[in-house]
């Protein structure tokens, strides 16, 4: 049998666990997930209005790819309302994205519709993933210079078993370029480049759905992702 609940963590144990990491450490960036209920991310929201971390990457998972549910719905609203705002870059897939804006987002040009009402519900920044659309194509909406603009990603899909985890990857690959001083356009380019290597450098495992090979590049330079193999559409701008 599959799961059909999840249980969140005790929202003091969040709230205390971040407390002590921001005393110990100085935070480069943040990569937010799965959070389960609404006492969880109001715990996440209010720590980071008091503490202001920088590079704040938001991967709003709403469900699991079997449809559970991965957040309550007063947790849903939260993220909505105040989540978005306080992320540097977020990061919802075509189907959250849709959960988010009430939009549909079934091809390029419903993401960029979708991108543009996540930025008025407060997101400086949107990758809207479609890795489950039949060309994988990501769409980056960000702010430059008092505007907005959009750029596509494309690349060729692969035909791997070992996809469980993209999501994840993608986001926290976002964060640690951003950690690193990168921009936004240049962060999300080569972590699309290292999630597509990382699954067609990935072994396949099981009869399900497998991991993808976070650590491909110590198999040598063979294994290193080129941002040649992601493909840029055109880029368009408007006045924010």
């Amino acid at each position: 049998m599959g799961v059909k609940k999840v249980s969140a963590v005790n929202p003091e144990t969040v709230t205390n666990t971040l407390e002590e990491l921001a005393r110990d450490l100085d935070i480069a960036a943040v990569k937010i997930g799965m959070l389960a209920s609404g006492k969880v991310v109001r715990a996440v929201i209010d720590f980071l209005t008091r503490n202001k971390p920088p590079n704040v990457v938001l991967d709003p998972v709403l469900k699991s790819t079997l449809g559970v549910d991965l957040v309550d719905a007063s947790g849903a609203e939260l993220i909505a309302e105040k989540l978005l705002s306080l992320s540097e870059v977020i990061t919802p897939n075509v189907e959250e994205a849709a959960a988010l804006t009430g939009l549909p987002v079934a091809g390029p040009e419903q993401m960029k519709n979708a991108a543009v009402k996540l930025h008025r519900l407060g997101a400086p920044n949107v990758v809207v993933t479609g890795g489950h659309l039949e060309k994988a194509i990501d769409l980056l909406s960000f702010s430059f210079r008092g505007n907005f603009e959009q750029q596509l990603f494309t690349a060729q899909r692969q035909h791997s078993s070992s996809t469980h985890g993209t999501g994840c990857a993608f986001s926290t690959a976002i964060a640690c370029h951003l950690a690193c001083g990168r921009g936004v356009p240049e962060a999300v380019l080569l972590a699309k480049a290292y999630v597509t290597a990382a699954i067609s450098k990935a072994q396949s495992i099981g009869r399900g759905i497998g991991p993808v090979h976070h650590l491909y590049r110590l198999n040598g330079p063979q294994g290193r992702a080129e941002s040649g193999d992601v493909e840029i559409g055109n880029q368009e701008s408007w006045e924010s």
